[in-house]
């Protein structure tokens, strides 16, 4: 699996030129599955979830990007539901667009629902996470950024990366998002860390790390250059 791990979405050239060499052709001839479930770890949720599924989120970027198709992948919904049902759409798709929220929450139900096991399988198709969406497939997330928790507790998540992630940096309405906090909670961490805005994005390919930006962003933690 190709990961572009955002903070919010698709925002820049840079950004989206990144998406387009990951997925090996135009976006308007990509199919996508957009997963809105870690929306749902947030209260009173319902009105940005439906904005979001409908592209009307343009600070956050993800389904209006003009895609062939974008369908919804939403994983509280499969345990209920036979394989059958979900798994082929999941390996036919090119992208799936993982949107914020929760991490923990999001991760609870990539684990439930059986999508966490598929993911290594997907070789083929990209991940788009935004915000939480990224978080999730990190190591953990540090106790900064929980807040639903799961029922066995802790901020372990899928660690399909060697790395967490602090989103948001430097945002205007997260005073508590600054490069100071960011450098804190890496403290804290236990394995190397990224601090990226808005405007930036990590990519994944083959196990090989590196950032595309229009932004700022710094590298963190134990083994920081």
């Amino acid at each position: 699996m190709k990961l572009l791990l955002t903070s919010a979405g698709v925002r820049n050239a840079a950004i989206r030129d990144a998406l387009v060499g990951l997925l090996g052709k135009p976006i308007a001839e990509c199919d996508a599955l957009f997963i809105p479930t870690a929306m749902y770890g947030h209260p009173n949720s319902a009105v940005r979830t439906w904005r979001a599924i409908a592209g009307r989120e343009p600070n956050c970027p993800m389904t209006e990007l003009g895609w062939k198709s974008v369908g919804v992948l939403e994983l509280t919904a499969l345990p209920s539901m036979g394989e059958d049902s979900w798994v082929s759409a999941v390996r036919s798709a090119d992208v799936l667009l993982v949107y914020g929220g929760d991490a923990l929450y999001l991760n609870h139900w990539m684990r439930l629902s059986g999508l966490k096991d598929l993911l290594p399988s997907l070789t083929d198709t990209v991940y788009v996470g935004m915000s939480a969406g990224s978080m999730v497939m990190a190591p953990s997330i540090g106790d900064d950024f929980v807040v639903w928790r799961p029922p066995a507790g802790g901020d372990e998540t899928l660690g399909m990366v060697d790395f967490s992630i602090f989103p948001h940096l430097d945002h205007p309405d997260l005073p508590e998002n600054t490069m100071a906090d960011a450098r804190k909670w890496a403290e804290g961490m236990p394995s190397p860390c990224y601090a990226i805005d808005d405007d930036t994005a990590i990519r994944v390919v083959d196990g090989e790390v590196d950032v595309v930006s229009e932004g700022h962003w710094e590298r963190l933690g134990p083994t920081a250059a």
